[in-house]
């Protein structure tokens, strides 16, 4: 099984490659569109491609982590049932995180020069906060393992 499960992710991995080359070459070198309220802009033409390609990856992502985890505590459960149980704290504490950040999360509109969407309101705008909150919390936690492994494995 280990065999077959390496061999899917093996060519889902370089199909995701030869994608997402493609769709960077599209969006690098398929020319610009004009820019309607700011001429001297660059507007290349396949952001729309780029972005596209970003979500769905983001989405695939998401749905492979979810799975995997949901399977591994449910194999964990079946077998050692309290380290399963000490496992979710991650998703506890990730949950608290992104609580945390968007209480943090400012509800202020924008200022932006051109910018007619709807998407200037304070859902998005405290949604947003949140994801950047999160990202730089995460961030700062894998700085500090790093520094706190290498300590630790020097001491040792």
């Amino acid at each position: 099984m280990s065999k077959l499960t390496y061999r899917v992710s093996y060519y889902v991995l370089y199909a995701i490659f030869a994608v997402v080359f493609v769709v960077l070459g599209l969006f690098y070198l398929g020319g610009e569109m004009s820019a309607p309220l700011v001429p001297d802009m660059a507007n290349p033409a396949y952001t729309d491609t780029l972005l596209y390609l970003m979500y769905g990856l983001f989405g695939f992502t998401v749905v492979v982590t979810v799975i995997a985890f949901v399977a591994q505590f449910g194999i964990t459960l079946k077998d050692n049932p309290v380290a399963a149980l000490k496992s979710l704290l991650g998703v506890v504490l990730l949950a608290v995180v992104l609580i945390v950040a968007w209480v943090a999360g400012s509800e202020e509109a924008l200022v932006l020069t051109g910018y007619d969407g709807t998407e200037n309101v304070p859902f998005w705008l405290k949604l947003t906060d949140m994801f950047l909150f999160t990202l730089y919390f995460m961030t700062a936690v894998c700085i500090l393992a790093m520094i706190g492994s290498s300590i630790k494995k020097a001491l040792s």
